[in-house]
């Protein structure tokens, strides 16, 4: 009985007892690895061209053999079926993309998402001196502005961008105007304090006015506003020049 017992439980001897678990080294190994594919997943995320091995291993201080090795994992394991992205080597880099199978999907969902907010030089300029002022009454912002608003103000306020905020408490009771909800929503930013900076609005302007053709009205045609990458800044809206004719 005792000798059958024997042959089924192994004796295992002292050595084989301390030799160290499998996976100890490696598994440190195996971490640096996972963090490097990490770090390589989140370059080509952002990269907007593909981005090559010898590019990669510059910036993260690495030897393209170990970037190749590493990539070459990354790449096998967004060709699994639960990412609806993959990760393609094209002319020579890598570029993260959509997988085709999901290409109409993607489609269906970009053509429900509303138009890009756009506005024209005068509702921009308006709407920044109103995020700047706020609560500020029409005649106050006619007063910098050196021009009727009052169109403006309605597009303004028809897109839900600004609203009213009482009456200030002077001879005429005009309605103050103040930012809203949307207007952070539209343009990207967390509260006020991440509004842009008087040489960023200056930029904004700029490439708005240069957006449209030279020989129509400002008001014309809208240009887009790509507030969304403003930086948190304290600023006081330009003054702006004076015209001669009301704006809508």
């Amino acid at each position: 009985m005792e000798e059958d017992q024997n042959r089924r439980e192994p004796v295992l001897l002292m050595d084989e007892l301390m030799e160290t678990p499998s996976g100890g080294e490696d598994a440190a190994v195996s971490n640096d690895d996972l963090r490097l594919q990490a770090a390589l997943e989140a370059i080509v995320y952002i990269t907007e061209e593909p981005v090559t091995i010898a590019q990669l291993a510059v910036a993260l201080g690495e030897p393209q053999g170990r970037i190749s090795e590493v990539m070459n994992r990354l790449v096998a394991e967004f060709e699994q079926p639960i990412h609806g992205t993959a990760i393609r080597e094209i002319a020579g880099g890598f570029k993260m993309a959509t997988k085709p199978e999901h290409h109409d999907v993607v489609q269906d969902f970009v053509k429900s998402l509303k138009p890009p907010l756009k506005l024209s030089l005068a509702a921009l300029e308006t709407l920044a001196l109103i995020a700047y002022k706020q609560p500020v009454t029409g005649p106050e912002i006619m007063e910098i502005r050196g021009v009727q608003g009052g169109g403006v103000l309605k597009t303004l306020l028809e897109r839900k961008l600004i609203a009213h905020a009482g009456h200030k408490n002077v001879v005429g009771k005009p309605v103050l105007y103040k930012t809203t909800k949307d207007f952070l929503v539209q343009f990207g930013l967390k509260d006020l304090s991440e509004l842009p900076t008087l040489k960023e609005f200056e930029e904004i302007r700029r490439l708005a006015f240069s957006e449209e053709a030279p020989a129509q009205n400002a008001e014309a045609q809208p240009a887009e506003v790509p507030l969304a990458d403003a930086q948190p800044a304290d600023a006081q809206p330009p003054e702006e020049p004076t015209a001669g004719e009301p704006e809508k």
